[in-house]
């Protein structure tokens, strides 16, 4: 993490207020599969045209995430079985500020991502409390008392804004998976999950370098990856493709770091 730390260091930084006008509430998202390899390289080259996120004097900020649906995982289903309109159900704290809130993700069918959040006590449980309980009944279309935690996911996260604050990007790394149900847990590092978050089509310094860089979208749901490597018996037959991707890439970044650590010491024996 050290490389990284040494690039973002040179960035100017923004700060969690200056970001309210980079919200993207209701956006265009582009997600992206790298290693930890390639966010180097990217970082490198757009370190000049984009702010960091800074919190709390921080430029990683921790995340820890649960992910609500039904006992059927209908939600997840919904996901797997290629439905254009779907909702995710989760209460993210952002552990830096100790900030907490209840986030209903609503899929359009041309592809637009709505979110709507409310503030909660961190620990709240979010089903039986009034407020929370009401918010969800409002925005999403399962019955609340029919939701319970299903999956933890926990990362570190780095966020970039262009300077004209027309995108924000989001980097998600040492993304890691806890199954509440079977208490299975499953990590995705070296890999790292990147979303652009877009409203509307400005032109995209990011895209230019990821473009050069022959590094395509990847569409990938953490809840739906972080379910599939944790519950294996689950329905995941349209996933499996990426599932083969991820395990492909871990490989590939394994062998190389093997390579580079035997290169390095017979040198230092030379």
């Amino acid at each position: 993490m050290q490389a990284f730390l040494d690039i973002l260091l040179l960035m100017k930084p923004i700060t969690l207020d200056e970001m309210k006008d980079v919200r993207l509430m209701n956006r265009v998202d582009t997600k992206y599969l790298i290693t930890e390899r390639q966010l180097l390289a990217i970082l490198q080259r757009v370190r000049d045209g984009y702010y960091v996120q800074e919190a709390e004097g921080n430029r990683f900020s921790p995340y820890r995430t649960v992910y609500y649906d039904t006992p059927e995982l209908t939600m997840y289903l919904i996901h797997h079985d290629r439905h254009l309109v779907r909702d995710k159900v989760r209460v993210r704290t952002y552990v830096d500020s100790d900030l907490t809130f209840c986030e209903v993700k609503h899929k359009s069918n041309k592809g637009r991502t709505n979110k709507q959040r409310v503030q909660v006590e961190t620990g709240t449980d979010i089903i039986n409390n009034p407020a929370s309980a009401a918010f969800l009944a409002e925005h999403q279309p399962y019955p609340v008392e029919s939701l319970s935690p299903h999956l933890v996911t926990a990362f570190d996260r780095i966020t970039l804004v262009n300077y004209g604050k027309t995108e924000r990007l989001t980097i998600d790394c040492n993304l890691c998976f806890e199954n509440l149900c079977n208490h299975n847990k499953a990590a995705m590092s070296p890999l790292v999950v990147m979303e652009l978050k877009q409203d509307g089509r400005a032109y995209s310094m990011l895209k230019d370098v990821l473009f050069d860089l022959r590094i395509r979208p990847f569409k990938i749901s953490k809840y739906c990856i972080g379910t599939c490597m944790t519950a294996p018996e689950v329905k995941q037959n349209r996933f499996k493709k990426k599932l083969r991707r991820i395990a492909k890439l871990k490989a590939g970044e394994t062998a190389q770091s093997k390579n580079y650590n035997n290169v390095k010491h017979i040198t230092q024996q030379l």
